[in-house]
């Protein structure tokens, strides 16, 4: 079957779109910007009542469910610490979660499908900024590479569904995200959300100096979650094409200034100190976005702006994560 003639346009309102991970930080954003868009029949289920690793029990949905459309926002996402000691599960985990909403999708007839994967899936040391087409074109972070190699399954699988389903499903890779409904975990969690329970956490106790990892030289960008969530409902209606779209802001920051800002944020007064026994991770991860601005969207929500309001939305639930 040839690839896809299909001409994006507005999605139904009304027909069933599956958020797979719904309750993730993805995911429920996901969720939110399709109820604000009036999406009124909206399927979700959480890990305990659904394990998306069982393939026959992810069939069953879809056979219950008759999605027109998914969001495939469902992984096991975790921080460098995460990744390099559990590569295994980075990637069966995200390997059978992938395969099973994906081939359930496509015998059901799944119209439109969206795959969010990582910007970890380019190579450790690309051109900056990280265009699309640098995918598959060398040597991938050591200590995430298990996760990366999950993630770019995934944009295979896509494409393949294209070429031999014909089927305009897409797949967007965003930068690094952010925002309410974030991990905060000490050990599993990326560096902002750790860095805002760091610093929230020392402020609390009056300590005197907080100690992060690497030497925070380090280029990260960043970007709020429910910017992303409008990305997602933005290509599902502008673009199809087989190539992944990269969805960030354009610029980045030192990890180093990162910390500072949060500790401003959060109102710790305190000195900041490095680790530099313990490893940076990619030099640098700027996205480029030029494909993106080219379909007509680009981010809203500032960096300080963005994690002010997330150390709110922390501050709100912290008792939940003490549990």
């Amino acid at each position: 079957m040839p690839e896809t003639s299909y001409a994006p346009s507005a999605l139904d309102r009304s027909a069933t779109f599956y958020v797979a991970g719904h309750r993730g930080l993805v995911g429920s954003a996901i969720w939110r910007r399709l109820e604000d868009e009036g999406f009124s029949n909206l399927v979700g289920r959480s890990s305990s009542e659904l394990d998306l690793k069982d393939r026959g029990a992810v069939f069953d949905l879809f056979a219950a469910e008759k999605p027109r459309y998914v969001a495939l926002a469902a992984a096991k996402v975790g921080g460098i610490l995460a990744n390099n000691t559990y590569p295994v599960d980075f990637l069966s985990e995200n390997l059978r979660i992938q395969t099973n909403v994906m081939d359930a999708a496509l015998e059901h007839g799944v119209e439109r499908l969206l795959f969010l994967g990582s910007s970890c899936i380019y190579p450790k040391l690309a051109p900056q900024p990280l265009k699309e087409e640098y995918l598959l074109t060398g040597h991938l972070e050591p200590t995430n590479d298990a996760y990366a190699i999950a993630k770019i399954a995934g944009i295979l699988q896509v494409q393949a569904v294209r070429r031999q389903y014909g089927l305009p499903w897409i797949s967007a890779m965003p930068t690094n995200l952010y925002g309410p409904g974030d991990n905060f975990s000490p050990t599993g969690s990326h560096v902002l959300p750790a860095l805002i329970r760091r610093y929230e956490e020392a402020r609390l106790s009056g300590a005197e100096s907080v100690t992060n990892w690497g030497t925070g030289s380090p280029l990260r960008e960043f970007l709020h979650v429910d910017d992303m969530a409008q990305a997602c409902l933005y290509l599902l209606e502008n673009y199809d094409g087989p190539e992944q779209v990269n969805v960030g802001v354009g610029t980045d920051v030192t990890i180093k200034e990162l910390a500072h800002t949060v500790a401003d944020a959060v109102g710790f007064q305190g000195s900041i100190k490095w680790d530099t026994t313990k490893p940076d991770g990619t030099p640098r991860k700027l996205m480029d976005v030029s494909k993106l601005t080219a379909l007509g969207w680009k981010a809203s929500i500032g960096l300080d702006e963005g994690i002010r309001s997330t150390v709110e939305w922390f501050r709100e639930h912290q008792d939940d994560f003490r549990k």
